[in-house]
């Protein structure tokens, strides 16, 4: 590929960085730049809401690249840069550095940022929201002195992070408007686990309640459920979903609906410019629907396959079966494909345990499969998702049926 080409990658998370590494070892010549909005290198940010909260690692460990090191593979990190304006017909970007970039392909990988709340006492010290390294070692910061905390959100950060809080011993309230914690991921049934998961901790529960104000005097001291209760705090986290980062496209040219509409190839309506990670509603060609997925997986996957693509060097489209986990307390969380509200669920295994594996059928067909502290089943789970296998419901029931085995046939 021409050495005179400029790759501008967009966003300086996981699916920039797979992405930037991706195409110049598929065989893209040209420039690559990453505008990273961060003062950092781009980094990992699973270990924010698990092992730097907890105060296990240190954020300065975190980096992808050894020292955040990326001129071996000839490739430009800029952080502290925002891009201000994006004109895509005359291919040029305006930095926040005051700098202004062409480029022949661009990347949007701008990732989402968490929905806030504007309710009452929202503004206090003491309130947080967590999606970067900074906001990190201010939450455990906080941590270090507080006693009580309120995590509203009962998804994937809000349980992970109420987790790590009373792993360090916190008194800990998880509030949610939901019946159970994860409930957004999964069925009732497999939710009901994960709230007993959180009891067995100590954990309050508020489910079917909603934060509606803060009080404090300064600093947030206690928060107000719609039911009048309230609990007395020393700091909240909120975790209530994110909003995919779209605005610098609006009037562009480029295609928006729930983030950055692209094909199966991961290519926007604009030639040359493409979308990976958080921002992209893609479409899946097997599932014949599109996706937005806001996970570590999809990231990785998907930025190494657009460097691909952008290289000249991908042949088949991105379908992959979407995959994400989550570590909280010692459980171990697990799950693949896609269901829908229709499915049908078998469970197996021992809720009462904490351990156990879900299927998810789709006219008879497995569309998606959850482990719980079981781990040792998921690789085999996950292989037949991807064969779609159609297995009688009361052969994945029997406790006695051997998964591993099973799923050899559809290797």
């Amino acid at each position: 590929m021409s050495e005179h080409r400029q790759l501008i990658i967009i966003g300086g998370g996981l699916a920039g960085h797979a992405a930037a590494l991706s195409a110049r070892h598929n065989g893209y010549g040209g420039r690559i730049t990453i505008l990273a909005e961060e003062s950092s290198i781009p980094y990992e940010r699973p270990p924010l809401s698990k092992a730097v909260l907890q105060g296990k690692k240190d954020p300065a460990e975190l980096a992808f690249q050894p020292n955040g090191d990326y001129s071996g593979d000839e490739i430009t990190v800029l952080t502290n840069a925002r891009a201000q304006e994006v004109d895509v017909r005359e291919r040029r970007i305006k930095v926040s550095n005051g700098d202004t970039l062409a480029f022949d392909d661009l990347l949007i990988a701008t990732g989402a940022r968490p929905i806030t709340l504007e309710s009452p006492g929202f503004d206090l010290d003491g309130v947080h929201y967590l999606r970067t390294i900074e906001d990190a070692r201010q939450i455990q910061g906080d941590l270090e002195s507080a006693e009580s905390v309120v995590v509203i959100g009962a998804g994937f950060i809000g349980s992970e992070a109420a987790a790590s809080a009373r792993t360090l011993g916190k008194s800990v309230t998880l509030v949610d408007m939901a019946d159970a914690p994860m409930s957004a991921a999964f069925h009732p049934d497999i939710a009901s686990v994960c709230a007993a998961i959180h009891e067995d901790q100590g954990v309050e529960l508020r489910m079917n309640a909603k934060v509606t104000e803060l009080r404090g005097s300064g600093r947030v001291q206690q928060a107000v459920l719609d039911d009048g209760s309230t609990i007395d705090c020393d700091m909240v986290i909120v975790g209530v979903g994110v909003h995919p980062n779209v605005e610098l496209f609006e009037g562009s040219g480029v295609e928006i609906d729930n983030g950055i509409l692209t094909d199966e190839y991961c290519r926007t309506s604009v030639p040359g410019v493409y979308a990976a990670g958080d921002v992209a509603n893609w479409w899946h060609p097997e599932l014949k629907q599109r996706l937005r997925v806001e996970h570590f997986d999809n990231a990785g996957s998907q930025g190494t396959y657009v460097g691909q693509v952008i290289a000249g060097a991908a042949e088949e489209p991105f379908a992959p079966v979407p995959y994400f986990w989550s570590d909280q307390y010692d459980t171990n969380i697990q799950y693949a494909g896609v269901a829908s509200d229709d499915s049908e669920v078998i469970i197996r295994g021992k809720p009462e345990e904490r351990s156990i594996t879900a299927f998810y059928l789709d006219n008879g067909a497995i569309c998606a499969a959850v482990t719980i502290n079981n781990a040792r089943e998921f690789r085999s789970c996950r292989r037949l998702v991807a064969a779609r296998a159609e297995i009688d419901p009361d052969t994945l029931r029997d406790p006695e049926t051997d998964i591993r085995k099973l799923s050899r046939d559809y290797r």
